[in-house]
Parts: C-alpha cells; structure tokens; sequence
C-alpha cells in the first residue's frame, strides 16, 4: 500500500507514472499507424484489418479501457508536475539573491518547453475525440460531406470475384451469411477527401509527434537512459522518431487528396 502511495504522491513516482503510461500510448500510436498504412495494400487490406480487431470483442474493450486509463494518468501527472515545477520555480527565485543568474536562460527554456507540451496535450486530445467523433462513433454532422459513414458496409453479395480472399479472411460471421463488414476503406478515402479534415489532421499529427519526440526523449531520461554521454544519441533518435511517425501518418490523407488512392 505505501508503494502505491509513494507511486502516486511523490515527485518520482508520478515521473515513473508518466513515463510508462508515456511508453504504452507511444506503442499505441506505432500499432494505429502501421494498421493505417494498410490501405496501401488495397481496400481489403484495411477492411480485414479493421474486420479482425473489432472481432476481438471482450478483449478489445480492455483495450480502449486500458488506453483510457494511460490518457488520464498521462494527464494528471502532467497537470501535478508542471504545478510543481513552477512552484519550485517560485521558491528558488524568492530565495535567490541575484535572480539574473546564469541558470535564467535554460529555465526560461525549460518554462517554455514544459507550457508547450501542455498546450500541446490538450489540443492533441481534443483532435483524439474529433477523429473518434468521425471514424469511430461516426458522428454524421462533423465529417464534411453529405455521406453518412454508417452506411459505409462491405456486403457479400456486393464483391466480385477478385474480392474471394476478403470475405475468407474476414473473421467467423463477418461478410458471410448476410452479414456485413464495415468498409472503413471507403470511410478514410470519403473522409480525408475533405480538404480542411486533412489540414487539421496534419496539425494535430505534427504537434502529436512534437509531443512524442520531446516526450520520449524526456522519458529515456526519467528511466535513467539519456544521460550526458548519451543525450546527443537520444535527442536524434526521438526527433528521427517523430518524423517517422509524421510521415506515416499524413501519408494517408495525403495519397487521398492527391487522388494515388481514391
């Protein structure tokens, strides 16, 4: 109980928190984008990619609770540390007497950095219920388009015959006997076809993989891995990484709006 206690009510413990609920959203985000990166393999690629996961049933609301549960503690240790940051701020410049030192500029720096990845944060989980909004509870005023993604279905009778491995594919009672699989191929072409969708996309991914890069690199040095001799190493490696995601991200809207997948 008291390590529990010290997890949660401590300086280094809510650091740990954060840190690994950092690392299973940062796997999270790996695992969505390379399922996204499946459309490139075609329309069934992506539908019995989709088809499987939401097959999973019980398991998949672990999932998506467990994922709720690392947002909220990502948050609030965010939220307590940063309080705490300042407030340590305030004393040592209250007990400073010559508050000009030169440790001035790496704590403006550091103010500015720690605001940044707040701010960022918050517009980053309301672009994450926007693009829920849209692909997953299919909310038919937000996506732009007179469409209604509910209606968007893979039917058996409507394959031809170059379309057999789907529909084998498909997890048990999917596709087959009447019913149906949701066409979430046709969902992201339709979706992203709608060219001010795609910008806020690509914003909200970039600031996503800012928030990642500096996040990760802040992480390793939680864990104790970055330290002085491998700070240059680690900082490359994160800004390398951030780019890697943003470009498998926006990868896709991008090849909708340039018609190379439609």
């Amino acid at each position: 109980m008291s390590l529990v206690h010290n997890i949660f009510n401590t300086s280094l413990g809510r650091k740990y928190l954060m840190a690994l609920s950092g690392a299973g959203l940062f796997g999270f985000v790996i695992m969505h984008m390379l399922g996204n990166l499946t459309i490139f393999a075609g329309p069934a690629a992506i539908n019995i990619y989709a088809a499987k996961l939401h097959s999973m049933g019980p398991l998949l609301w672990v999932a998506r609770i467990g994922l709720i549960a690392m947002v909220g503690i990502h948050i609030w240790t965010a939220i307590k540390l940063n309080s705490e940051n300042k407030q340590a701020r305030k004393i040592k410049y209250e007990g400073s007497i010559d508050p000009v030192d030169k440790h001035r500029k790496n704590d403006i720096v550091s103010r500015y950095a720690a605001r940044t990845m707040i701010y960022s944060g918050l517009i980053i989980s309301a672009f994450a219920f926007y693009h829920l909004a849209h692909y997953t509870w299919k909310v038919p005023q937000i996506n732009g388009t007179d469409s209604d993604f509910e209606t968007f279905y893979v039917y058996e009778q409507d394959m031809g015959n170059e379309q057999v491995a789907f529909v084998t594919a498909l997890p048990k009672g999917i596709g087959k006997e009447g019913e149906n699989a949701v066409d979430v191929y046709k969902m992201v072409t339709t979706g992203f076809g709608v060219w001010w969708v795609s910008i806020f996309y690509f914003i909200s991914v970039g600031l996503l993989c800012t928030h990642l890069s500096h996040g990760l690199s802040a992480m390793l040095q939680s864990l104790g891995i970055k330290t002085k001799k491998t700070e240059k190493l680690i900082n490359r490696f994160a800004i390398t990484t951030g780019w890697i995601l943003f470009i498998g991200y926006c990868s896709v809207p991008l090849s909708v709006l340039f018609k190379f997948i439609e």
